[in-house]
């Protein structure tokens, strides 16, 4: 017998032009409940006609899958209406055979019927969007480090070394005599020199010797693309760390709180804002946190037997950037969470040492944010103290 929790619920399978919508309702006299469907268009107009049908059968509770970025819009016209909830395809799966449009969209309003749909977190609207542009700074980032290194590859197809004189080739100088290349000037030493700045005018004949190569026609016109792609991603990027500082504007407190934190600085905070909100009531533990994070370890058991604690895919982004925090923390200023880090490494190895570090942080973002608290340092030596602590205490 199902332990029914919702009389009249709907499921949505949502595709990029169609939805597809089931309504289960309990019939008064009937062992059975009433089954309704509904394809509608994802326009505006389809949206809003879709509402108008729900509304109609008196639902209550509606379920989707996360379905790309195709359920935006559907959340945005019914959130003012139903009880929304958000699930993760790969937990309500379908059984295998039953694969129909109509069918899915019965299989979510069953579970959903049943309460047992595993909701997703879905943020504010503010929220959403600090993070679309956090995201798009993420990519833009990304871009740019792609066509610096194709950038490098036509000067090594050239026979170009200044890679291994100058760090940055990109830098000041190193730009300079990008565009002495590609203009096609005579390398001399007087040249170098007005390009060139710091110590590296102690290089000039290292830089010679560099900069001789096979600068053909070719090359010089694909390095001019390069350069003057990666100058456009870079005016990008500035105009959206701008936008960016101006979605912060709300939110400066709890950026404040987050810098006090080893590691985080006003970028990595702008992520960690944008990708758990300040309402962090949605998480019942910073266990929670942690496992839609995806830094806790993994639970696999059968027969008294642990078959992998492998930690779960949970949000990348959030978790990128705070595991470039950790290896900061590493390098920084001794305090107890790079105590915490050395600690685990020595046992377990780097790359489960960042994990873990990562999984601290996140436990601490919770408590700050749940209880309006700030960050203390504890100091390095907190661990050892706490367990001699104890120790005398027992």
């Amino acid at each position: 017998m199902e332990d029914v929790l919702r009389s009249c619920c709907a499921g949505l399978d949502i595709h990029q032009k169609v939805i597809v919508a089931c309504v289960i309702r309990s019939a008064e006299g009937k062992k059975r409940p009433e089954k309704f469907f509904g394809s509608f268009e994802t326009t505006t107009r389809g949206l809003l006609d879709l509402s108008d049908w729900l509304s109609s059968y008196e639902v209550t509770h509606i379920s989707m899958e996360s379905t790309g970025v195709y359920w935006k819009c559907v959340w945005r016209i019914l959130q003012n209406h139903f009880d929304l909830q958000l699930a993760n395809p790969r937990h309500i799966k379908n059984i295998p055979g039953k694969k129909t449009d109509m069918k899915d969209a019965e299989w979510i309003a069953r579970l959903t019927r049943l309460g047992v749909v595993p909701t997703s977190f879905v943020p504010p609207e503010p929220i959403q969007e600090l993070r679309d542009i956090t995201r798009y700074r993420k990519h833009l980032v990304e871009d740019l480090n792609r066509e610096k290194n194709r950038g490098h590859m036509v000067l090594q197809s050239a026979g170009i070394k200044l890679t291994s004189v100058i760090k940055d080739v990109y830098g000041k100088s190193g730009r300079a005599l990008l565009y002495a290349l590609i203009e096609n000037k005579e390398i001399t030493e007087t040249l170098i020199l007005e390009c060139v700045y710091t110590t590296l005018r102690r290089k000039v004949p290292q830089l010679m010797d560099s900069l001789e190569g096979f600068m053909t026609v070719h090359y010089r016109k694909m390095l001019a693309l390069h350069l003057k792609q990666i100058e456009c991603l870079e005016k990008q990027i500035q105009e959206v760390e701008e936008t960016i500082n101006d979605y912060l504007t709300p939110y400066e407190e709890y950026v404040e709180r987050l810098e006090e934190l080893p590691g985080i600085n006003r970028r990595t905070a702008a992520v960690v804002l944008a990708e758990i909100g300040i309402d962090l009531s949605v998480f019942p533990t910073a266990g929670h946190l942690a496992s839609w994070a995806g830094v806790s370890p993994g639970n696999n058991q059968s027969a008294g037997k642990t078959y992998s604690r492998r930690v779960g895919k949970g949000n990348s982004y959030l978790k990128k950037v705070l595991a470039q925090g950790a290896l900061a923390v590493s390098q920084g200023k001794p305090n107890r969470i790079q105590a915490f880090f050395f600690r685990i490494r020595r046992n377990t190895g780097h790359k489960k040492a960042v994990v873990a570090t990562v999984h601290l942080m996140v436990r601490i973002i919770y408590r700050m944010f749940s209880d309006a608290s700030r960050y203390q340092e504890l100091g390095e030596n907190y661990l050892q103290n706490r367990k001699n602590t104890l120790t005398n205490n027992c």
